[in-house]
């Protein structure tokens, strides 16, 4: 049985018409990769994939979860552009890239 709620409490807690998506990734850089190159591997990331797009990335070096900047939802055109950027990407060993979930309820996956 689903809660009746009003649309200004729907927005608050980013439920129903308000839900907001993002998706996890998951790099990894080979053996030999030094801090400068890594480091060098997200400022063309961020400049090149995920400031263009409008989006933000949170997380680490092996792994982050990436979300719109401001209110709304990652879209799949995003996604897959950001795969994209990835898969062409020089000085990653692998990645992986998640399918888009919520991202104020994690492990629910956006139907």
């Amino acid at each position: 049985m689903s809660k009746r709620r009003s649309a200004r409490l729907r927005k608050k807690l980013c439920v129903g018409e308000f839900k907001e998506l993002g998706f996890d990734i998951d790099l990894s850089f080979p053996e030999e990769a030094d801090e400068a190159s890594i480091e060098a591997f997200y400022e063309a990331f961020f400049t090149q994939a995920i400031d263009p797009l409008g989006l933000i990335y949170g997380g680490g070096d092996d792994s982050g979860f990436v979300c719109c900047a401001g209110r709304g939802s990652v879209t799949d055109e995003q996604r897959a552009a950001v795969e994209q950027w990835l898969s062409s990407a020089k000085g990653l060993k692998s990645y992986r890239v998640g399918e888009l979930v919520d991202a104020w309820y994690p492990g629910i996956t956006a139907v």
